[in-house]
């Protein structure tokens, strides 16, 4: 892996641990000489992950919609700044730079710009690893409803494989370098309608 991008909130949360180890994320990325792909704030636990990758002299490149400059306050720190037009574009660009992704603890953008990468995996369109870093438990109860869903016929189990967990930095990068993309059918197979399912 080259780069990866890291979605996260731009709010630093409830607790110290959620910043302290989105710093040591940044951090380990750039010991690792894996470049640190953003949404190009510098608040939240996105300023901590940033920095930790610069304390080392990591490449760091932010993604960050001109509409957004006042919310989400631009880093003026990084190798490269790309400003975009929209939400969209933000997905398009830090998926095209990227060779995998990470969403650290946030809200809905957070989860919206990672499970859109990680349906396009679904879909056949990468075979790029997707990770949650579940800091401090964050992600167990979206790791139970997403179970459910396979319990419940929305999902297969080979496409539950395909997101990755970890409880520490080490182990998020450990199974993103690991990871070996699934063979997966890319087309939906129709079923009769009217809950007959057999």
């Amino acid at each position: 892996m080259k780069r990866v991008a890291v979605f996260c909130g731009a709010n630093a949360g409830t607790h110290g641990v959620y910043s302290n180890e989105a710093f040591l994320l940044g951090r380990t990325l750039a010991i690792e000489k894996i470049g640190l792909v953003y949404g190009g704030a510098d608040v939240g636990l996105m300023g901590a992950v940033a920095r930790g990758a610069l304390s080392e002299g990591g490449e760091v490149i932010g993604v960050l919609p001109r509409f957004l400059k006042r919310v989400e306050i631009k880093h003026d720190g990084l190798t490269e700044l790309i400003y975009v037009d929209t939400m969209h574009e933000r997905k398009t660009i830090m998926d095209r730079i990227s060779d995998g992704a990470i969403a650290l603890p946030g809200g809905y953008g957070t989860l919206e710009e990672f499970f859109e990468m990680l349906t396009w995996s679904q879909l056949g369109l990468h075979q790029k690893p997707m990770a949650l870093f579940n800091i401090d438990g964050f992600f167990d109860s979206l790791k139970s409803f997403i179970v459910e869903m396979v319990d419940k016929g929305f999902l297969r189990e080979i496409n539950y494989s395909m997101l990755l967990t970890g409880e520490t930095v080490e182990e998020v990068i450990m199974k993103m370098k690991s990871y070996e993309a699934p063979e997966v059918e890319k087309l939906i197979k129709k079923k009769p309608v009217g809950g007959n399912n057999e």
